[in-house]
C-alpha cells in the first residue's frame, strides 16, 4: 500500500477520491461538487464517487492513460475498488485498507 502512495501522482488520486467518500461531512468539499462539467458526488452510505475517473482527468491535467496506469496501482494496492458503469467509473476507498495504515501508524 505504502509503495502505491509513493507516488505524488497517486497519493493525489487516494486523497481525493477519500477525502469525498470518507472525510466527515464538516470536512468535505460538500455532498457534490462540480469539476469540469461532470459532477464528482458522494452516495452518502455506499461511500461511491461517480465519474472519479473523469474528475482525476480534469484536475491532474494528465493523460487518460497515465490517469489509468495509477488507478489500477490504487486498486492492486486494495486501496480503492472501482467498478465502471459503461462510461462512468464508481470508485471507493477500501476501509479496511485505511484501518490498516493506521493501525500500523499507531
Amino acid at each position: 500500500m505504502f509503495k502505491a502512495l509513493s507516488s505524488e501522482q497517486r497519493l493525489k488520486i487516494f486523497m481525493m477520491i477519500y477525502k469525498q467518500c470518507c472525510a466527515p461531512a464538516d470536512q468535505q468539499g460538500g455532498s457534490e461538487f462540480k469539476a469540469g462539467g461532470d459532477k464528482l458526488c458522494c452516495a452518502g452510505a455506499t461511500k461511491v464517487i461517480k465519474k472519479a475517473f473523469s474528475h482525476a482527468c480534469d484536475c491532474m491535467k494528465l493523460s487518460r492513460s497515465t490517469i489509468s496506469h495509477h488507478f489500477k496501482e490504487l486498486q492492486n494496492a486494495g486501496l480503492i475498488t472501482c467498478e465502471r458503469e459503461g462510461r462512468t467509473y464508481r470508485c471507493k476507498v477500501n476501509d479496511q485498507a485505511v484501518k490498516a495504515i493506521r493501525d500500523f501508524l499507531k
